[in-house]
C-alpha cells in the first residue's frame, strides 16, 4: 500500500467512525426512556418529525416501542431518504427548498398535533433539513414566496441561523409553533446540525423556545438585500409593528411540559473520529465543532496552520490529524468571467466542503505528505450525489496534467467538476443522519 491509499483509508476510516457515532438506530433508543416505553398513556402516542434524520429516527422508535403500545405518526425527510416503517407515514419532499408534498405533509402533521390533548403524548423527531420539509406557510404567504426567499438566502451567504429567523416568522410550525399547537406533553428528540447545538436552530425550532423576533427577520431581508415577494414584507412589517402574534419566547407556559433533548452533536463524531486516528497510532487535535465563515476564507486560516505544522513543527508534530466541524458558507460572485471568457459562477456545481477542499489545494500546492477530506455527514454537499471529497498532495499536477484549470473552476464555485475529474469525489449516498460537516487534514 502506497502513502497515498494509506491516507485515503485513514480519512475514509475517520469519516465513517464520525457516521457511525450519529447513526440514529443506534443513538435513538438509549433515549427512549423504560419509563416511557413501559408505560402507555392514558390517550395517543403520536410520532412526528421532519429532517433527513426523520426517517431513520421513526424506524428506531419502531424497532424499540413495545408491540403492546399504541403508535403511529408521520414524518418528513428529503426526497431519496425515506425508509418503509410499518406504523409510522414517511412522506418524502423538497429541500432545501420547500415543496407541495412538504406543505401536504405538514398541513398534516399539523392537523394531527391538533387533535391532542393533555392525556396523549407527541413525540417529536427532528434533525438537520427539517426547516424545509417543515415549511407550512403562515396565512397570507404561498409556498412559493416561501422558496424565493428562502432561495435568495441561501445565495446570497446567511448563515443558517439567520436563515431559520426568517423562516420561523413566515411557518406556521417552525420557532416553537408545533409544541404550541397541541395541548399534549412533548419529547423532542434532536440530532443537532447546527453549531453550539441550540434546539431553537435545529430544524428552526418547531418545539423550541423562540428568542428571534419579527424585527430581526426583517433586518436579514434588509442587511443582505433580499427581494422578497410583497406579502412577506408585509407580514414581517406586521409582525415588527406589534400587529401579528410572536412566536412563542423562553418563559412562555407553552414549554412547561416540553423537553428539547439533542441526542447528537457534531462535536461526539468529532471524539469518534478522533478516537479512530489514536487506533491507527496518529494523534489527533479538534479544533473545534463550530468553524464557520466563508468556505475559501477557512481553508486559508486552516493552510497556514499546516504549513507552521509541516514547516516548524509547531504547535504539533506529525504525524498528526487536524479534525474540524462547523458549517461554512459559499456566496456565490455572479456575473464573473472565467479565464476561457464563459459566464461562470451561478452555474457552478459544487458545495462548501469541495470549495473547501479545492481552497485548501490551492493554498497548500508544494507542500507534501498533507492530505484532506471533507464531507457533509448527511451524503450531500450542495445539490450533487456526492457526500464530498479527498484533496491529495498531487491533486492540483493531476489535474494540470489532465488540462484542468482549478483556479477557474475554483473562481466559478465548480468545485464538484475539479474533483470528479480526478475521480476524488466520496459518494456515500443518503446517510439517514446529520450533525453537519466533517472536515480532517492528515499531515504524515
Amino acid at each position: 500500500m502506497n502513502a497515498g491509499e494509506y491516507a485515503r483509508r485513514l480519512l475514509l476510516g475517520s469519516f465513517n467512525a464520525a457516521l457511525a457515532a450519529a447513526d440514529p438506530l443506534h443513538i435513538v433508543p438509549r433515549h427512549l426512556p423504560a419509563d416511557l416505553l413501559h408505560r402507555s398513556p392514558a390517550g395517543r402516542t403520536l410520532v412526528v418529525g421532519a429532517g433527513k434524520a426523520a426517517a431513520a429516527m421513526a424506524l428506531a422508535v419502531e424497532n424499540h416501542w413495545p408491540e403492546n403500545t399504541g403508535l403511529d405518526g408521520i414524518v418528513l425527510t428529503r426526497y431519496g431518504h425515506g425508509l418503509p416503517l410499518q406504523k409510522i407515514a414517511v412522506v418524502e419532499a423538497g429541500h432545501p427548498l420547500p415543496d407541495e408534498q412538504g406543505e401536504k405533509g405538514a398541513r398534516a402533521i399539523q392537523a394531527e398535533v391538533n387533535k391532542l390533548g393533555p392525556d396523549d403524548l407527541l413525540l417529536c423527531l427532528l434533525s438537520g433539513g427539517g426547516s424545509s420539509l417543515l415549511s407550512l406557510p403562515v396565512e397570507g404567504v404561498s409556498l412559493n414566496d416561501l422558496r424565493n426567499v428562502t432561495m435568495e438566502l441561501l445565495r446570497c451567504g446567511a448563515t443558517i441561523q439567520e436563515i431559520n429567523t426568517v423562516r420561523k416568522h413566515l411557518s406556521a410550525l417552525l420557532g416553537g409553533r408545533l409544541a404550541a399547537s397541541g395541548r399534549a406533553p412533548v419529547l423532542a428528540l434532536i440530532i443537532s446540525d447546527v453549531t453550539g447545538d441550540d434546539p431553537t436552530y435545529v430544524a428552526s425550532g418547531p418545539c423550541a423556545p423562540d428568542p428571534t423576533t419579527y424585527l430581526d427577520a426583517l433586518a436579514i431581508i434588509e442587511y443582505y438585500g433580499v427581494h422578497a415577494p410583497p406579502a412577506i414584507m408585509e407580514i414581517l412589517l406586521a409582525g415588527a409593528q406589534g400587529k401579528l402574534n410572536e412566536t412563542p419566547k423562553p418563559g412562555d407556559a407553552t414549554f412547561d411540559h416540553v423537553e428539547n433533548r439533542v441526542i447528537a452533536t457534531a462535536h461526539d463524531s468529532l471524539l469518534a473520529a478522533a478516537e479512530y486516528f489514536h487506533t491507527q497510532g496518529i494523534p489527533a487535535v479538534i479544533l473545534g465543532d463550530s468553524v464557520t465563515g466563508e468556505a475559501c476564507d477557512v481553508a486559508s486560516v486552516f493552510a497556514a496552520l499546516v504549513k507552521e505544522v509541516r514547516q516548524y513543527g509547531q504547535p504539533w508534530k506529525p504525524p498528526m490529524a487536524l479534525i474540524s466541524g462547523g458549517e461554512t458558507t459559499v456566496t456565490l460572485r455572479e456575473n464573473r468571467r472565467g479565464a476561457h471568457g464563459g459566464h461562470i459562477g451561478q452555474n457552478g456545481k459544487g458545495g462548501r466542503n469541495t470549495e473547501f477542499l479545492l481552497s485548501l489545494a490551492v493554498r497548500l500546492a508544494g507542500v507534501e505528505n498533507t492530505y484532506a477530506l471533507a464531507c457533509d455527514t448527511d451524503g450531500i454537499d450542495g445539490t450533487e450525489n456526492n457526500a464530498g471529497a479527498v484533496a491529495l498532495p498531487d491533486s492540483l499536477r493531476r489535474a494540470k496534467e489532465m488540462g484542468i484549470n482549478a483556479s477557474a473552476l475554483l473562481a466559478g464555485h465548480n468545485t464538484y467538476a475539479f474533483f470528479h475529474q480526478l475521480g476524488d469525489l466520496v459518494v456515500t449516498g443518503p446517510t439517514r443522519t446529520n450533525v453537519n460537516d466533517y472536515r480532517v487534514i492528515l499531515i504524515l
